[in-house]
């Protein structure tokens, strides 16, 4: 079975295409076949205008367009599609989803960032490690962060922060914004086991790459700051040169280090866990779930 998710995020579309297959005892496995990332930077345009532009509405409709003839190419048959960020905010989204719609047949599900923070959650990667510790979902994107908190077996929290990358590079989050968030981080956490971190999105991949780690190994707070201090001493054109980054990349990687150092110092969190997930897979698990689901049903019924 060939299942697809589509994450229309504030500064990249993504569409993943998986094949599930199953272990011995029976668990789904989410074999990656494609990924695919168009930067379309919606954020820069909603943050600042309120709505997304003509020339960006017709970037949408053009990569959405690509996006189902790889599906029918793929032999898709049950794809979810979700924006987040900047189409939560955007005042024209209902009109690009309309068109998108008729034009493609790709119906954009306009999603909270409370659900973003749990479909992120899905993956469940805490619930293969180390019981002995609480662990923190920190997923950046260009208009929001999700946090997710887990201890003990249970979820104990999960909130989402307008505060993104794209927000800051437009100087959109002042001081009070900061302190809301880190008066919730040490309220909520406070009393709790040992914090990792677990972060996911584009920028703490492209860090933890940087860093030269095996996978499976964290990254240290005391690295992250490093980085943050190196990378953000250096022109948006060096940082392309010097470390091989997407031009989509290098601005918005040092905001992004800053919620990532912010969020982790507030939850007393000395390491994070990369394990190269996003919203894309934990809503082609979400999506594969719910297929069950109604199967099951229909069986009953």
């Amino acid at each position: 079975m060939r299942l697809a998710a589509i994450d229309i995020g504030s500064n990249a579309a993504r569409l993943l295409i998986v094949e599930v297959s199953y272990d011995k005892n029976g668990k789904p496995l989410f074999n990656k076949l494609n990924l695919i990332r168009v930067p379309l930077r919606l954020g820069f345009d909603v943050f600042e205008k309120g709505e997304i532009s003509k020339e960006k509405r017709g970037m949408i409709l053009q990569t959405m367009k690509a996006y189902s003839h790889l599906l029918n190419a793929y032999e898709v048959k049950e794809v979810i599609t979700c924006a987040t960020s900047a189409m939560r905010d955007a005042a024209n989204s209902a009109d690009i989803i309309r068109k998108v719609k008729l034009e493609t047949g790709l119906e954009i599900e306009i999603i909270s960032g409370d659900l973003e923070a749990s479909i992120i959650y899905e993956n469940h990667i805490a619930e293969n490690m180390d019981t002995n510790n609480s662990y923190l979902y920190i997923d950046v994107g260009g208009g929001s962060t999700e946090l997710t908190f887990f201890s003990d077996g249970k979820l104990i929290f999960k909130k989402s922060f307008n505060i993104g990358t794209i927000r800051i590079l437009k100087d959109m989050v002042d001081e009070t914004k900061w302190n809301e968030v880190k008066d919730f981080i040490k309220n909520r956490t406070k009393g709790y086991k040992k914090i990792i971190a677990i972060g996911t999105g584009g920028n703490i991949n492209k860090v933890f790459s940087l860093s030269k780690k095996k996978d499976g190994k964290p990254l240290h707070v005391d690295l992250l700051k490093d980085y943050f201090k190196e990378i953000s001493s250096f022109s948006v054109e060096d940082r392309i040169n010097i470390y091989k980054l997407r031009r989509d990349r290098a601005d918005v990687i040092v905001p992004a280090l800053q919620i990532y150092i912010n969020t982790m110092r507030w939850a007393e969190a000395e390491e994070i866990y990369v394990p190269k997930i996003g919203l894309a897979d934990g809503l082609v698990q979400h999506l594969y779930y719910e297929l069950e689901a109604k199967r099951t049903r229909y069986q009953r019924s």
